[in-house]
């Protein structure tokens, strides 16, 4: 299986064979960056992107993880 989804910038996805979930942070011509659930930074060339296993998800839950204790006030929503 290989990704069919193209990267889209604050979207989430999961890596089907290794089971981590990351964020598209920026994007350009040759590379996508991501953010790893745990902050971590890393990225990938166009064509090793279309040859992952990656698929689109939800947000976590706890997607502000990588901010270090965001308070759910800081995020701006009204209830």
């Amino acid at each position: 299986m290989t990704t069919i989804t193209d990267p889209v910038i604050d979207r989430w996805y999961r890596d089907v064979e290794k089971d981590i979930i990351f964020k598209v942070v920026a994007i350009d011509e040759d590379t996508v960056d991501i953010q790893y659930g745990n902050g971590d930074i890393n990225e990938f060339d166009i064509e090793s992107w279309y040859d992952s296993t990656f698929d689109f998800i939800e947000a976590p839950d706890d997607w502000t993880a990588p901010y270090g204790g965001i308070e759910s006030d800081d995020l701006g929503y009204s209830e």
